[in-house]
């Protein structure tokens, strides 16, 4: 401890100012300066040699120039942190931070002066540059806010002259916009709760999107509002935060009358779905014992009539035949909506096989049909049956024996899967493509071929039925690809849903 006080002790105070980093300097009761330490020749440039003896005016100092800060009695001692500008030798301008008090003797009189500072012309610099990046900042910010105002109104101006309702709700369920047709339903209920004004509840919906909303998704959903037996589509839809607050908008439109249309549309193809299977029930009935009929006279008297009446037999066998199959494709078409779901999944591949092999016993002369492993699909086996067997029939039908392999595959999606048959046929042209489809219409290069043009017609009703979609695509080095998507989930589609 002795050792230490020694060294400090044998600091001098010429040393100790001639060594620290901030210029100093001290003046007499005249501002005449007496002292001017190294680090205030290397802010100003001026020597001790030049400075010593001058007044400290000679650094043409603002505010110094104008009255002096220290033996001003009007400012209180010390000053702290003041601030000032001077020119150094090189004519220089330099903002200086600096401290000032009275130097005093042991009477207390004061005797001169002692000033210190330091260099912030580079601080002084940024913190005009911040500044003028904060006041720039700020305009933008205000220009920004003036035009998120500006779209806010027109945004529920434009709200207000929609005729669907529509409301916008927090996260915590409160109503902070109610449009013009909204208020016209329920009065003004803007504060309260949404599950309140809209659904008569005490709490929160089971049912309510809103964990969905705010996954970003758009949610649509059928609901009662307002007046009894008034039915609607609402639209559930994120809007973008304020202030850290999430909040939905719902557009709800009134579809009372369509749903009502649905159900007398669902009712009027129930009612054609029975007709068309009566009838077609009916006139098999009639025509199979033709075609039974026209074999007896042909195999009994085929020695009797010469050759013109019997190929007329042949010829009203044979139409008669076809009448049979269109009629059995209609009443397959009439019974895919009377199908239920299936309790549990069928296995594709097993009704694949199943086909695969009745289409051998039929024809030797039908091209190899190659089948990859497949999903199980909620499905009932008829409805299974009725897409892989009118799909590779046709596959089979209009692709010749040397066009190559059929394929039977599948790829998966998010919610189902597609199932696909491709032949590398004559295909089906552009043109075609949306009407091969369609119930009775044969391509071009259907000519010469027999078919009742219902097959596809029943693949895309049991698409529909099932929320799915049926298409066809070009193969890749010519041919046809016909795919039909169903979900993984059961999920069947009311009648009215359906259209052919």
């Amino acid at each position: 401890m002795t050792s230490d006080n020694s060294i400090i002790n044998s600091i001098t105070l010429d040393q100790a100012l001639r060594t620290i980093p901030s210029g100093l300097y001290v003046v007499d009761t005249e501002m005449r300066i007496v002292y001017w330490n190294p680090a205030a020749e290397m802010v100003t440039g001026f020597s001790a040699e030049e400075a010593v003896g001058q007044h400290c005016s000679f650094l043409h100092g603002i505010p110094c120039g104008n009255s002096c800060g220290l033996y001003n009695d009007a400012i209180p001692k010390p000053i702290i942190g003041g601030r000032c500008t001077i020119v150094t030798k090189s004519g220089k301008t330099v903002q200086l931070l600096k401290n000032i008090e009275y130097l005093r003797n042991a009477d207390g009189e004061v005797i001169g002066g002692i000033e210190s500072f330091i260099d912030i012309t580079r601080q002084h610099a940024l913190e005009g540059s911040l500044r003028e990046q904060a006041t720039t900042l700020e305009a933008r910010v205000k220009e920004r806010t003036t035009e998120l105002e500006k779209s806010e109104i027109r945004f529920r101006t434009v709200l207000d002259n929609m005729d669907d309702m529509a409301y916008i709700a927090t996260e915590e369920y409160i109503l902070t916009f109610m449009n013009r047709s909204m208020l016209e339903v329920f009065g003004n209920r803007v504060g309260n709760y949404c599950y309140e004004v809209l659904h008569n509840e005490s709490a929160v919906c089971s049912w309510c999107p809103m964990d969905k909303v705010f996954s970003n998704r758009t949610v649509r959903d059928e609901r009662q509002l307002g007046n009894p037996g008034r039915i609607y589509e609402v639209i559930h839809s994120p809007l973008p935060e304020e202030d850290g607050v999430k909040k939905k908008l719902a557009v709800c439109r009134d579809i009372t009358e369509r749903k009502k249309t649905e159900l007398d549309l669902r009712e009027a193809n129930r009612e054609l779905d029975a007709f068309a299977h009566s009838i077609s029930h009916d006139l098999r009935g009639i025509l199979a014992p033709v075609v039974t009929y026209m074999d007896i006279l042909r195999m009994t008297y085929s020695e009797v009539f010469d050759e013109q009446i019997l190929q007329i037999f042949g010829e009203v066998e044979h139409q008669s035949e076809r009448a049979i199959a269109l009629l059995d494709n209609l009443l397959d078409l009439a019974q895919v909506s009377h199908v239920k779901p299936g309790d549990h999944p069928t296995d594709v591949n097993m009704i694949v096989d199943e086909v695969v092999r009745e289409l051998s016993l039929e024809n030797d002369n039908y091209p190899e049909i190659t089948s990859e492993k497949l999903p199980h699909v909620w499905l009932p086996e008829t409805l299974v049956y009725q897409i892989f067997s009118n799909l590779l029939r046709n596959a089979c039908h209009y692709a010749p024996l040397e066009s190559g392999v059929i394929e039977v595959g599948c790829w998966h999606e998010k919610n189902g899967v597609t199932y696909f048959v491709r032949d590398h046929g004559p295909g089906v042209p552009s043109q075609e493509q949306e009407k091969i489809f369609d119930i009775f219409y044969r391509g071009k290069t259907s000519k010469g071929k027999r078919g009742t043009g219902v097959g596809l017609a029943i693949v895309r009703k049991i698409a529909l039925r099932c929320q799915g979609l049926a298409w066809v695509e070009q193969t890749p080095g010519g041919g046809a690809t016909f795919c039909i998507s169903l979900p993984k989930a059961p999920a069947f589609n009311k009648p009215a849903a359906e259209t052919s």
